[in-house]
């Protein structure tokens, strides 16, 4: 059989464009890695601007082309309309797709050289799996838990909003909540919740769930498709798999966003049942 082929989707809304050009450069090693090894064809990557400004899309561009242009990777641009949302911007690529496999990326992840090699020979040898994830680290080095139990409206205030001192008084509950007796160096299945940062999901995953639900404008909208996707087949977490992640939580950036993870919040629990405590 010949290799894989892979789309990636890189959504991204008023960027910090030294954190976008180091996400590119490490993923065209990557990519360049797992073609190497002749354990991929072809790559389709598209960015999508949900910024809506002229001056914005032109410097993602601009370093798309630096990366890409003269690579044997097919690149596509989506700017110019509103901002539709993260999960129904990455839709607008997912829909319709005819690659083997799609890789939902944020535009703050660095993806180590080996990371698609990797994910892509696990996925070839394990036909039950339709979704993976790596292992996060943050740029200190610290590991970071993106793998995570279903979530109870306790955690989520706990670890979005509390201060540091009252999170450790609930330590505990939230290392499960986190998987950190769980998550490590081993491969674990059936990861309850994914964080949308990093999805490697099969086709036909896909197609069965239809992508992200554009209902989500911003948050959950990654827990969301974790439940479904884990009701169509399988998942796993892949320690061998290493990104880097520069992110940050919603309390942080602003009662606009406290406003968009309520609602996500409110949202996902509808749809999926609520657990208070």
């Amino acid at each position: 059989m010949p290799p894989p082929t892979l789309t990636v989707s890189i959504v991204t809304y008023r960027p910090n464009l030294a954190l976008l050009d180091a996400t590119l450069r490490k993923l065209s090693q990557a990519i360049a890695t797992a073609t190497n090894a002749e354990q991929l064809r072809a790559v389709n990557l598209v960015l999508i601007d949900n910024t809506g400004e002229r001056a914005t899309a032109d410097a993602v561009v601009t370093l798309g082309a630096a990366h890409f242009e003269n690579s044997a990777v097919t690149m596509n641009y989506l700017h110019g309309h509103a901002n539709i949302g993260y999960g129904a911007a990455h839709n607008l690529v997912m829909h319709g797709g005819n690659t083997h496999y799609h890789l939902v990326l944020n535009p703050d992840v660095e993806l180590a050289p080996d990371a698609l090699l990797i994910a892509l020979r696990y996925l070839a040898d394990h036909a039950d799996v339709g979704v993976v994830v790596p292992a996060v680290f943050r740029p200190d080095g610290a590991r970071e838990y993106l793998c995570k139990r279903y979530p109870a409206l306790v955690d989520l205030a706990l670890r979005g909003f509390a201060p540091r001192f009252v999170q450790e008084l609930f330590r505990r509950r939230l290392d499960r909540y986190e998987m950190r007796d769980t998550i490590g160096d081993r491969v674990v299945t059936s990861v309850p919740v994914m964080s949308g940062s990093f999805m490697l999901v099969r086709r036909k995953a896909i197609e069965v769930t239809g992508g992200f639900d554009p209902e989500f404008f911003l948050y959950f909208e990654d827990f969301d498709w974790s439940v479904r996707l884990n009701r169509v087949t399988q998942s796993a977490y892949l320690p061998d798999v290493r990104v880097v992640h520069h992110g940050g939580r919603a309390s942080g950036k602003g009662l606009r966003h406290v406003a968009y993870f309520a609602r996500s919040a409110v949202r996902f629990f509808g749809k999926h049942g609520w657990k208070i405590a």
